[in-house]
Formats: C-alpha cells, structure tokens, sequence
C-alpha cells in the first residue's frame, strides 16, 4: 500500500536481547548507533518485548506490526531475533519453552502474517546467540534450579532451525549472530578453544574464554556484544538515495559555498 507518511521505518522484533539494545552499556548502544546510522533515511523502531517467545510474539503481531495506512509509516526492514527464550529447556517453573519444530512454524507464520506481507519489507532472521553455561549455571543456582534451565547446545539447535527457514523462504536474509559471536570469542582467547572441541562457555570446555566480554550476564549481550550484532546487520540495510528532508543547504538561497 502507498503510504504518504515521510518516513519508512526499521522495525526490530524480539525478547530482552532486543529490548536492551537500547540501553548504553560500555559506552555503545546498538539502537543509539543503528538510528544514527539510518536518521534522515528510517526510522528505527524497537519492538523487543522481555521473556517473548516466538508463540508470544505471533499472539500480539496484529499490534506489534499493524498493517500500513495512508497516513502511517510502511516498514521497508524487518529484523527479527528469537529463540532465546524459546529454548528454554522445560523444568519445573520455567514456562517459556517452544519445541524446536514449532518455533520454526511459529518464525514462519509471522514472516507470512498478512500485516507483515502488506509491507512487502526485507526480511531478515537474525540466529539467538550462544549462552555462556558456566556463568548461567552460578545463576540457575541461585535462582533454585537443580539442573540447568537454559543450554548453549539447546539455543544452537534453535539457530540452525533459522538458517534453514531462511533457505526455504525466497527473499528471507539468514544473519548469523551465533557464528559472529562464536568466532568473536575464540579470536579474544584462542588458546581456551581447540578447533572441533567443546564451544567456549561450555561445562565440557570448561572455560569462558571471550565469550564472557560478549554476554555481560551470559544470556544478554555486552556493549561489545552488540557491536558484533551491529557489524553484522549494516551490510544488509541498504539506504535510500535521498535523504526525506534536503539538506537546508540545497534550498536556502541565502547559502553560499
């Protein structure tokens, strides 16, 4: 639909890893520096929502993405980051888990929700990121839990179910933050990882290597780690030609070089 609203926007949909993009942490906010990035061009809009699962997020889609009108704005990019929560493993008060197949199903149906198609945006599926295990163990601890409540192995699983959702679905961008992260935290601390063993942060490896620079409660990221998410993501926001206002130098006739 033609929308005669200025300003087309860059809509970010996710858990509390999107959420607190927002926030300032190391002296770098990702959304603070992804808006500098695109002002005058789009807006960016953040629609992370903490503790959402992918079941949670299509239950309120027609609100968090409602469909574009004459005099609102058309979503020209959609970033989505879930899974985190969706892999959550099932114990005893935990209650955000969604079986692998289902959040699959779930990514899919909201990637093909009419309010989102109405937009026509590019679509891009962002990979949750590795878990720290050795520091989430201290906190499942402390929260009462007698066996882990949450898995690096679980959410990698979780990530390759986005990379072949990306593969099956013409036009839908695959961003890998799981590998991104990875490489990351073994290019800090090589000497803690042995290529095809146990991933840092792991029980197994027994070392966190850099991982724990990224995840500053080894769930969420670190300053440093959503630079590593910025990095990723700018080689697919490709912006418009024309800024939607002039510079006040190309129409103020008082203006000389």
């Amino acid at each position: 639909m033609k929308t005669d609203y200025p300003y087309q926007q860059l809509v970010l949909v996710g858990d509390s890893l999107i959420e607190s993009s927002i926030e300032t942490q190391d002296g770098f906010s990702f959304h603070a520096e992804l808006q500098t990035y695109c002002n005058r061009y789009l807006d960016v809009v953040n629609r992370g929502l903490g503790g959402y699962n992918t079941a949670h997020v299509s239950k309120f889609l027609p609100k968090i993405i409602p469909p574009p009108t004459e005099s609102s704005p058309r979503i020209a990019y959609l970033f989505i980051l879930l899974g985190t929560n969706d892999a959550c493993i099932p114990l005893p008060g935990t209650f955000q888990h969604v079986p692998l197949d289902e959040y699959k199903r779930n990514l899919k149906s909201i990637i093909e929700h009419p309010n989102v198609q109405a937009h026509d945006p590019t679509i891009c599926l962002i990979t949750p990121p590795p878990l720290n295990d050795i520091h989430y163990k201290e906190l499942d601890t402390e929260w009462g839990y007698s066996e882990p409540s949450r898995r690096s192995e679980t959410t990698a699983l979780y990530a390759e179910k986005v990379r072949e959702l990306a593969q099956e679905m013409e036009g839908v961008v695959a961003i890998d933050l799981w590998q991104a992260m990875t490489d990351t935290a073994i290019a800090k601390t090589p000497q803690d990882y042995t290529p095809g063993g146990p991933w840092l942060g792991t029980v197994e490896n027994g070392k966190e290597g850099g991982l724990r620079a990224l995840l500053h409660d080894s769930l969420h990221l670190s300053g440093e780690g959503f630079r590593v998410l910025y990095d990723i993501i700018l080689p697919h926001i490709h912006l418009p030609k024309e800024r939607v206002f002039p510079m006040w130098t190309d129409f103020d006739p008082r203006h000389r070089v």
